[in-house]
């Protein structure tokens, strides 16, 4: 069963593309702005919306941990915005100076393509938001593009209706000529794991001949895709398709329900990587969100953090929840209701100051504050990471306590207790050298 639980209205021209991070939806339009929504009840961000690319905005996609945000406009940029305040962190020109059109971060968060009319990608390295590379493909249109749940390859369509799989030197691995007849419109990668130690990994792409078709590679390294089904529901062009988040569900693909609440074409859709919610946007300039329900949206279960989770997962993306239960295991359990009133998260946990906890939450007990502050400080201190890693879930952990759980907990998330789509760990680079400049500094 599925509801719709709310509808956005606020773009003024045809929506594009939908995003989720794991507390944020952002949306794009041909209004020439970006729109930023809190994942938990739609209410837009303060800093939305956002504005500074010169035409339509054609795709957006979150970072890993969904402190960035990529967009790409006909006016020959993708842009990252900072998904903290709202501002522009850099305008990455494409060469040629032809409309993007399609933009992907790799889940590793180091790599960005984006593709442009011309039929040229270019390769970005994400940290340093320098150009590695590019390639073309004469006399076709870059429309798609996705990465592959390992980062080390990419996937991209055209208008042409091929379907061209690349590693990160821009060589390219495969060719699926005709994938699609009159064009594709979009691609997308899940990934899921057989016989315990395999991955394999499934595309689905769909086209302008109204089909939407699910691909299987037993192994990137062998670049052989397989054909495994082709779907038929749609009786218009296919313009988007979208895997949930633990890989059992597409949208678009085997007929559960039809979501008909739209006046016109539906041209984006994206699941939330943390509840079971899809996110659909049109060209009748709205955005509608729907829940699935009964145990349709593939979540297996209610989406509840554990305490294990908690304890792997950096401070600052802890919930309101997460620090209750944390006051209330260092024996600060009369503060519960205080910061629960006050909606503390873990961001704002660690920005606390005895100025804060006096004036604004009103603790006037000097000896708590003291031992509040002294709690924090450990907190910073003992969750600091000796060896990141971002896996399939987006999060960053440390490698030796993702891996015991990974070992010992059938392999799910332990911040959404979904199965992970690959065992699969990356080095979170960023993140140890930011780890190593707080160190020095302190």
């Amino acid at each position: 069963m599925t509801s719709l639980i709310c509808t956005l209205q606020d773009h003024r021209d045809d929506v594009n593309w939908c995003a989720f991070s794991a507390k944020l939806l952002a949306t794009c339009s041909g209004d020439k702005t970006l729109r930023v929504y809190d994942a938990s009840d739609f209410s837009e961000m303060p800093f939305s919306p956002l504005s500074g690319q010169g035409y339509s905005v054609h795709c957006c996609c979150f970072s890993a941990c969904g402190q960035f945000l990529a967009s790409c406009s006909t006016d020959a940029t993708t842009v990252v915005w900072s998904m903290v305040t709202g501002e522009i962190e850099a305008i990455l020109e494409h060469p040629g100076r032809s409309p993007v059109r399609i933009c992907a971060l790799s889940p590793d968060s180091f790599h960005l393509v984006s593709g442009a009319s011309d039929g040229t990608l270019a390769l970005w390295d994400f940290p340093s938001k320098q150009l590695r590379r590019t390639r073309a493909v004469n006399d076709t249109t870059m429309v798609a593009c996705s990465f592959s749940p390992c980062s080390q390859v990419f996937m991209t369509g055209s208008t042409y209706g091929d379907l061209r799989l690349w590693d990160l030197n821009m060589n390219q691995l495969h060719a699926e000529k005709n994938a699609h007849d009159l064009g594709v419109t979009c691609c997308t990668f899940a990934a899921s794991i057989l016989n315990g130690q395999t991955v394999q990994f499934r595309l689905a792409s769909c086209g302008q001949d109204s089909l939407l078709k699910i691909w299987v590679f037993l192994s990137v390294a062998a670049c052989k895709m397989q054909l495994l089904h082709t779907l038929t529901g749609q009786c218009a062009p296919v313009l988007c398709c979208a895997y949930s988040s633990d890989g059992q569900l597409l949208e678009n693909a085997v007929l559960l329900y039809t979501l008909n609440k739209h006046d016109r074409y539906v041209t984006a859709c994206a699941f939330s990587p943390t509840a079971p919610l899809i996110a659909t946007g049109s060209m009748d300039k709205t955005v509608n969100i729907w829940r699935l329900e009964d145990g349709c949206s593939g979540h297996g279960g209610e989406n509840r953090r554990t305490s294990a989770g908690r304890s792997k997962l950096l401070v600052s993306d802890w919930s309101e929840e997460d620090v209750s239960e944390w006051l209330a295991e260092e024996g600060l359990r009369e503060l519960v209701d205080t910061f629960r009133a006050n909606n503390i998260d873990g961001t704002e946990l660690l920005s606390l100051t005895k100025e804060v906890l006096a004036s604004e939450l009103h603790i006037e007990s000097v000896g708590l504050r003291s031992k509040l502050l002294r709690k924090v400080e450990e907190l910073k201190s003992d969750s600091l990471m000796k060896e990141p890693v971002i896996a399939a879930d987006g999060y960053s952990y440390e490698r030796e306590a993702i891996e015991s759980w990974i070992n010992t907990k059938n392999r799910s998330s332990p911040m959404t207790n979904l199965p992970l789509l690959t065992t699969l760990l990356t080095p979170n680079h960023t993140l140890k050298m930011a780890i190593g400049r707080w160190r020095t500094s302190h």
